[in-house]
């Protein structure tokens, strides 16, 4: 029978061999891909123990979890289509008709969106809180609440909040608190570790890292994590084996690329807040941000993500038409530096007077800081400022 149990010490090592099969599938040191829909039956006792893709227990499936698992200190995590795919699942697992949840004001724009667009047709209602503020918390509390939703860095504002209370308040009142780590990954911040129920994951980003793939991870207790898995056997966002296999690989050099985005995200955010061309700049590592207190109190790093404002959208756009080594598109997390106008990407969703309202403004930009040369990528951003 092949288990899937090794952990090791640090996580550096963990991101490599965690949830190896044991024994190595006919030897092979790389996981495989299992691009089979269905497997033998063998007498099963329970549906969920049929060995079939839809249920996200495929070999492909099986290795990673387990090690998505132990980066995350979980005890169970599930793989899935896409990051929307874990968000939802974890949402509506839990919450139904009638309940409500309490949410980060400044959330990514697809998840906004299923609060404002999807969330009422199955009668859950919620109302946003300011994470910095815990004294706040308890007057938007209603009978109904049933779950507090928050992002360890939000996007696209990177702010940060007073997460450790954030848990302990949902956890003094029976409420399941998630939290969407993306931004942080597990190398810099571990939200279970502080008392978070559920942590979900745009695997697309960070955790594969190369700008391959769509999928996402769910972590946390083997009960939760069964009951959010139950419900997707019927969503249907289990993730295809291939996309496991590019998502396991990416996982490995995790460790040392955030090594890599932590100080070209740090060295990035400190050269922009001094440009005379820049008028503010959203990072957690710099020490007048308002969430650097957090996050120097619970991160190990702050990532390679960041958003300045320019001023006016006819800057923006001289900006990013003047940018040479950046690449202009959605997502992040890859390799490449990325720059992106969130009102016109990720916001896109939401109305100019919602953005406005949160900060998102025309000349704000995003910038997914990759893995180039330093000082070039600094000379490249100062010339385009310079434009």
């Amino acid at each position: 029978m092949t288990e899937y149990n090794e952990r090791f010490k640090t996580l550096a090592t963990n991101v490599i061999h965690a949830g190896t099969p044991s024994p190595r599938i006919n030897g092979a040191v790389v996981s495989p891909v299992f691009q089979s829909a269905n497997y033998l039956m063998a007498d099963e006792a329970a549906y969920d123990e049929v060995r079939y893709l839809r249920l996200s227990n495929s070999p492909s499936h099986l290795s990673l979890q387990a090690r998505l698992a132990v980066i995350e200190s979980a005890e169970q995590a599930l793989v899935t289509a896409s990051g929307m795919a874990a968000i939802s699942n974890s949402i509506l697992a839990f919450v139904g008709k009638g309940e409500h949840v309490l949410t980060q004001k400044t959330l990514y724009g697809g998840t906004q969106s299923l609060f404002d667009h999807d969330a009422p047709r199955f009668g859950i209602s919620y109302d946003p809180i300011e994470v910095g503020a815990p004294e706040t918390w308890a007057a938007a509390l209603r009978p109904e609440t049933g779950m507090v939703y928050v992002e360890s860095i939000t996007n696209p504002l990177m702010e940060v909040g007073d997460l450790r209370a954030i848990a302990a308040f949902a956890r003094e009142r029976d409420l399941i608190s998630v939290i969407d780590n993306t931004f942080a990954t597990p190398v810099n911040f571990r939200p279970l570790e502080v008392g978070f129920d559920i942590v979900v994951h745009s695997a697309t980003k960070y955790l594969n890292g190369h700008s391959d793939i769509v999928a996402g991870a769910v972590m946390g207790s083997a009960e939760k994590v069964e009951t959010i898995r139950q419900l997707m056997l019927h969503t249907g966002g289990s993730a295809d084996p291939h996309a496991c296999f590019l998502f396991e690989r990416g996982l490995k050099t995790l460790a040392v690329r955030m090594e890599r985005h932590n100080r070209n995200g740090s060295a990035m955010a400190e050269f922009l807040s001094a440009h005379p061309a820049v008028k503010k700049v959203n990072y957690p590592g710099l020490a007048s941000d308002p969430g650097h207190r957090w996050a120097r109190e619970l991160f190990g790093g702050t990532s390679g993500m960041l958003s300045f404002y320019l001023g006016s959208d006819a800057a923006a756009e001289r900006f990013l038409e003047s940018v040479r080594i950046p690449v202009h598109a959605a997502s992040l997390g890859g390799p490449e530096t990325l720059v992106v106008r969130p009102a016109k990407s990720s916001h896109l969703g939401q109305t100019r007077e919602d953005r406005e309202r949160l900060g998102i403004t025309d000349d704000l930009i995003r910038v997914s800081v990759g893995l180039e040369d330093l000082d070039e990528l600094l000379e490249d951003f100062d010339r385009a400022l310079s434009a």
